[in-house]
């Protein structure tokens, strides 16, 4: 205990120390790898805006660690600095304990013993905290991340999506998928489905600057797809929460409503959609997606429409990234965005109990919920159905996912291809 007790009041030092160099220029800090695994204690380790270049793996091994912030680090390992910015701590420990891209490959016969050692210990201390003989590996299988991928070849029905020429001076840059089996009528899943869109436009997609995530009812939407640039005073909509209204007069209310707000507020921020309104200045077209019936179905980086929003009693999602920037954000962000929907399938899973579900579940005859994992003993698993984008020519851009997508090196994630 006291070497433990050490170790933690080093680590509480170092954090300070961290600070203090930060505060003063010095960013050339590095983590004490020794002693890191001996550490116990802390709940959150805040280690942003240095100059490490790697985290060891020891940092997996603190049981109470629930919080971890890494970002501003320029990291070697790239899948890890995507990670940082986009997953739950729980993911980005998961990923550090089987060694990072490639599951430890490479590292000594050494350290790869400690991982089997610890491994033993951690399964010991389960089973002497009450679980039976087995039960562990039950629970370890039931609570995996599957996700499946369905390829276009596979599919009787896929979604299509032509990219028009007007886009490429404007938001050149699409990518989708469509994700089925999610449950969002138990609790709030919902709520936690949304939040995290949110935190992920704050983060990895810089406040929609390098991208924009939409996300649609599938079941409401006629395929093929259109997505193209119309001029502001031709692009009609039916914005969330809002009558149709042409995009140029969208965008002035919103204009209205922000400057309103300030003065309200007696402030010089705004909030909503009112802060993404500066992406559009100079804009002599507005990207769009326009479903087979003529409808805008989003309008980015602004709004989606009222006819495709998302309900608890929506299972089958369609979601889209934009960008000006690159493929590869787009590709970045919808990795993180269907790893998020994975983790709160199977948060929803595992916390499906009497006591948590809403009063309309509660009132729903048996049977009649939408519960993609109806058993707890098998897999969580999600389908995520490929989509094309192609020019007028029917030429394919892009496909996702691709081969090279969903690539997750954390253990508690699978993807059938």
């Amino acid at each position: 205990m006291a070497a433990q007790t050490g170790a933690s009041t080093e680590l509480g030092g170092r954090r300070r120390e961290y600070r203090a160099m930060a505060a003063g220029g010095r960013t050339d800090v590095a983590l004490p790898r020794p002693r890191v695994a001996r550490v116990r204690e802390p709940h959150t380790l805040d280690l942003s805006n240095n100059q490490l270049s790697e985290v060891p793996a020891a940092l997996a091994d603190c049981p109470k660690l629930k919080e971890i912030n890494l970002r501003g680090n320029k990291l070697k390992d790239k899948r890890l600095e995507k990670m940082v910015s986009g997953c739950q701590t729980k993911s980005i420990l998961e990923y550090l304990r089987v060694g990072g891209r490639g599951g430890g490959r490479g590292r000594g016969r050494a350290d790869a013993e400690k991982d089997d050692s610890r491994r033993r210990r951690r399964e010991r201390r389960r089973r002497e905290g009450g679980e039976g003989e087995g039960e562990g590996d039950a629970v370890d299988g039931a609570g995996r991340l599957l996700l499946r991928v369905l390829h276009v070849s596979e599919n009787p029905a896929p979604l299509t999506v032509t990219a028009s020429p007007e886009v490429k001076d404007v938001r050149p840059f699409f990518v989708g998928a469509v994700v089925r089996g999610m449950d969002l009528q138990a609790g709030n899943a919902l709520r936690r489905f949304l939040t995290s869109q949110t935190k992920l436009h704050e983060d990895l997609c810089e406040k929609r600057t390098v991208a924009t995530i939409a996300t649609h009812d599938r079941a409401a939407i006629r395929g093929p797809l259109l997505y193209t640039g119309r001029p502001p005073q031709d692009l009609k909509l039916v914005p969330l929460g809002r009558r149709e209204v042409k995009a140029k007069d969208l965008v002035r209310q919103l204009q209205l409503e922000a400057e309103e707000h300030r003065k309200q507020r007696k402030r010089q921020t705004v909030s909503g959609l009112h802060r993404y309104l500066h992406l559009l200045d100079g804009k002599e077209r507005y990207p769009c997606l326009v479903d087979a019936d003529g409808d805008v179905i989003s309008f980015p980086p602004i709004t989606n429409s009222e006819k495709t929003k998302i309900k608890k009693t929506t299972s089958d999602l369609f979601l889209e990234v934009t960008s000006a920037t690159s493929l590869q954000i787009c590709k970045d962000a919808m990795d993180a965005l269907i790893l998020k929907m994975a983790e709160i399938n199977k948060y929803t899973l595992e916390n499906r109990e009497e006591g948590s579900l809403s009063d309309a579940e509660a009132e729903a005859p048996s049977g009649q919920l939408s519960d993609p994992s109806a058993e707890k003993g098998g897999d969580c698993q999600l389908v995520v159905e490929q989509v094309r984008v192609v020019d007028e020519e029917g030429h394919l851009k892009v496909v996702y996912p691709s081969k090279t997508d969903l690539d997750f090196a954390a253990a508690h994630v699978a993807v059938a291809r």
